[in-house]
């Protein structure tokens, strides 16, 4: 059974044109089905040089390109969103915090839609803090919660506060935490994913520029998360739970943990190390695609 993109906006039918702007594509000017049609799997994260490294990595790992290969950025006509494809895979980049991820988003799903594409499934492949893990664990999302730890993203539209549900798919996630013990390289829990506002005081640091309480408050405000289920904290999952839950999108966070938050507020492992640890959401979702795929 194909499941298209499901667009709540009404509006959009009376638009002689759709200009995806921040994106540099629009339907007047791109065939939006040739061009993406066949697009079954989309990976987001924040940076355009991790996205372009993915995109490389699993266009080796399906056979798809040759080795050096140089994959030219799609929205190079725009500097805020970098947008690779090989096959049925997308890769984009989506900047960081709610706001950067929610914007790209939008233009994403219009552009699923207008492609056509049905039975897609987007995840989310980053960075986090870990809460009582291990640096270099990688959280598969169960559901994202705000900070007070309600699985809920809010806000405001025309003045009125709107809560929508942050429940990611259930099944996706298991599939996920399957092939993790398959390829049985690094940790990998299921877990609830806390999504803030800010990278220093949202997320309980002591070591931004402003901070107006103690570390005991601190560590008992992480605590009181990881009691919770919380077991990782960035700064997207909840818009983006969100959003693919109103358009019918299959989606999950898979993002791997450069520092345990109880121990500390600043990463310090090497760059070599972080780098690595910055491989572990590609390797796992590269391998979850390649197994859809049939090609394990």
């Amino acid at each position: 059974r194909e499941n298209f993109i499901h667009l709540c906006n009404p509006h959009l039918e009376k638009m002689k044109e759709d200009i995806l702007y921040h994106f540099a594509l629009g339907t007047g000017t791109h065939d939006f089905p040739t061009l993406f049609g066949d697009v079954k799997f989309v990976c987001v994260g924040g940076s355009p040089s991790r996205m372009k490294a993915f995109i490389a990595y699993i266009a080796e790992e399906l056979g798809l390109g040759s080795p050096g290969c140089d994959y030219p950025n799609i929205c190079a006509g725009t500097d805020r969103y970098a947008m690779y494809k090989v096959g049925p895979i997308l890769s984009v980049s989506h900047g960081m915090g709610i706001p950067s991820i929610s914007i790209m988003l939008h233009e994403l799903i219009k552009l699923l839609y207008h492609a056509k594409c049905s039975n897609i499934t987007i995840i989310r492949i980053g960075t986090s803090g870990g809460i009582g893990l291990e640096p270099g664990s990688v959280v598969i999302t169960r559901q994202s919660v705000d900070a007070t730890f309600k699985p809920q993203f809010e806000q405001v539209i025309l003045g009125k506060t709107v809560i929508r549900s942050t429940n990611l798919d259930e099944q996706l996630a298991k599939e996920l935490m399957q092939c993790s013990k398959e390829i049985n390289q690094f940790n990998t829990v299921i877990g609830n994913t806390m999504c803030t506002l800010d990278f220093y005081e949202g997320q309980g640091r002591l070591d931004g520029a402003i901070c107006l309480y103690n570390e005991e408050e601190k560590l008992q405000y992480l605590k009181e998360a990881y009691d919770s289920g919380v077991r990782n904290i960035e700064m997207e999952s909840s818009v983006f739970a969100a959003m693919c839950n109103v358009s019918g999108v299959k989606a999950a966070v898979v993002c791997v943990t450069l520092l345990n938050r109880l121990e500390g507020d600043q990463i310090s492992s090497s760059h070599d190390v972080l780098v690595e640890y910055q491989q572990r959401p590609q390797k796992l979702v590269g391998y979850f695609i390649k197994k859809s795929l049939g090609k394990v």
